[in-house]
C-alpha cells in the first residue's frame, strides 16, 4: 500500500490535471452542445497549439505562458476556413457527414505532423516545468499548478462569456433550438463558426500547458480526444462548469488508478468511468448542461 504522502501527492496531482483535461474538453462540449458535432480532430486541433507554444519558445526564447493568447488567435483562426469549408457545406446533411470530415481532417493533421516534425515526441521547454512544490506532504510539479489555474481561469473566462454576454445568449438559444433562434433573428451559422473557434482556442491552449508538462507527439491527439469525450460525459453535455468538474473527476481517478494499477492502466480507468456513467447517467453527473 501506498505511504499518506504518496496518495496525497497524487490525489492532487490528479486534481491539477484533471483542471488542464477540463479546459481541453471544453473546447469539445461547446462544440458538440451548438453544432451536434462530435469533432474527431479535437486531439489535433491540441496538437497544432502545443507545436505552435513549442516553435513560439525556440524563435523567441520566450516562456512559453506568453504564447497562449498568440496560439489561441492562431488556432481559432486556423479553424475558421475549415468551418467555411468543409462543415458550412455539409450543415443540412446530417451529423454523421460534418463528423466524418473532421475525422478525415484528423488524419491529415496526423500525417502532416509526421512529415513536418517527424514522429518523435518533444515537449515546450520551461525552466519551471520539473520543479517541484511541497506543501507539507504533497508534492506536485510546479507547472501542474500553473496549468491548473490558468484552466480555471479560463474555464470561468468562457462561463462568463457564455453567460454573461449577447453571443451567449445567441449561443445558447443556437444549442437549445436553431430554427427557432433563426426565427428570432440570430444568425445561426455564425454563431456556429464562432463557436467551433472557440472551442479550436480552448484547445490550442490546452495543448501549450500539456506540451509544458508532458511529452507529445504526432499520434498523441486520440488519448486527449477520449478523455474530452470522457470529461464531457460526467460534466453534463453544455455544461460549462460542470466539464471542469468533470475534468477534475478523471484526472483524480486516473492518477489513482495509475497508482494502484500501473501507470499503463491510466486510460482502461478512464474509459470504465465513462463507459459506466454513459450507461447509467448519460445525462453526466450534473444533469444535461446550462451554462
Amino acid at each position: 500500500m501506498p505511504d499518506v504522502s504518496v496518495a496525497s501527492s497524487t490525489i492532487a496531482a490528479g486534481v491539477l490535471l484533471g483542471g488542464m483535461l477540463g479546459l481541453i474538453a471544453l473546447g469539445l462540449s461547446i462544440i458538440l452542445g451548438v453544432m451536434r458535432l462530435v469533432n474527431l480532430a479535437h486531439g489535433e486541433f491540441l496538437l497544432v497549439g502545443a507545436y505552435c507554444g513549442l516553435f513560439f519558445v525556440q524563435i523567441s526564447g520566450a516562456d512559453p505562458l506568453l504564447a497562449l493568447p498568440v496560439v489561441a488567435i492562431f488556432v481559432a483562426a486556423l479553424s475558421l476556413p475549415l468551418y467555411r469549408l468543409l462543415l458550412q457545406p455539409l450543415a443540412n446533411r446530417g451529423a454523421e457527414a460534418q463528423m466524418m470530415t473532421m475525422f478525415a481532417v484528423s488524419i491529415i493533421l496526423q500525417n502532416a505532423f509526421v512529415l513536418g516534425f517527424s514522429a518523435d515526441t518533444r515537449s515546450i521547454p520551461a525552466n519551471y516545468a520539473a520543479l517541484p512544490l511541497t506543501l507539507g506532504r504533497v508534492t506536485v510539479p510546479l507547472m501542474y499548478v500553473i496549468g491548473f489555474v490558468i484552466s480555471v481561469a479560463a474555464v470561468v473566462a468562457v462561463h462568463w462569456l457564455v453567460s454573461r454576454t449577447g453571443f451567449g445568449r445567441d449561443l445558447r438559444a443556437s444549442a437549445a433550438d436553431p430554427s427557432a433562434a433563426t426565427t428570432l433573428g440570430v444568425d445561426v451559422r455564425r454563431v456556429q463558426m464562432l463557436t467551433f473557434a472557440l472551442g479550436a482556442a480552448c484547445a490550442g491552449v490546452g495543448g501549450v500547458l500539456i506540451g509544458a508538462a508532458f511529452q507529445f507527439g504526432p499520434s498523441s491527439g486520440a488519448s486527449y480526444l477520449l478523455d474530452s469525450l470522457a470529461i464531457v460525459v460526467l460534466g453534463g453535455l453544455g455544461n460549462v462548469l460542470g466539464t471542469l468538474v468533470g475534468g477534475i473527476v478523471l484526472g483524480v481517478l486516473q492518477s489513482l488508478g495509475g497508482l494502484t494499477l500501473g501507470d499503463g492502466y491510466r486510460d482502461l480507468v478512464g474509459m470504465a468511468l465513462f463507459l459506466a456513467v454513459l450507461a447509467f447517467r448519460p445525462d453526466g453527473f450534473l444533469g444535461r448542461g446550462r451554462a
